[in-house]
């Protein structure tokens, strides 16, 4: 029985494409942002919204993999921590968006085959539990959602 893993899931499943308590999705906060809207830098000293996207899609497969034992790399902080895009074009932020909702939805369906014992097991690589990892990745996207709401808006025209 893993009616515990199933509730993570669709918490998962709420923050990227879903009905989240706290307002809109991933999805919808990312619908309507053009490449150049992505890929600006409106307040210079903050992640662009594409760079954002490409940092919770990597945070988001690395939880994934450890679900199949790949131990977790420690990025934090590194360069490696937040990727860059290679190309600005509406094709490539197409593809980004496709791949981070992908990988979410892995992740969710990893997590629907957990059974409810396997979120006290360790995480490979790390000193804390899958249940922690789990809900820190819906808590680590939600928390660059709020910052992508706010870049959003400050790269809309005025009036808009």
């Amino acid at each position: 029985m893993n009616p515990e893993s199933r509730r993570i899931a669709g918490q998962l499943r709420h923050a990227f494409a879903g009905k989240p308590w706290h307002g809109l999705p991933l999805s919808d906060l990312l619908t309507e942002a053009t490449p150049g809207q992505a890929s600006a830098r409106t307040i210079a000293s903050a992640h662009s919204i594409w760079e954002l996207v490409l940092h919770i899609e990597l945070r988001t497969r690395v939880a994934f993999e450890a679900t199949q034992g790949t131990p977790m790399p420690r990025p934090y902080g590194t360069e490696k921590d937040w990727p860059t895009a290679a190309n600005a074009g509406a094709d490539t932020w197409a593809e980004t968006k496709a791949h981070l909702f992908h990988t979410a939805e892995n992740l969710a369906l990893a997590i629907d085959g957990f059974d409810d014992e396997r979120l006290q097991e360790t995480v490979p690589g790390r000193e804390y539990d899958f249940y922690y990892l789990f809900h820190g990745v819906i808590q680590h996207s939600l928390y660059h959602a709020g910052q992508i709401a706010l870049l959003s808006r400050a790269t809309r025209s005025p009036g808009a």
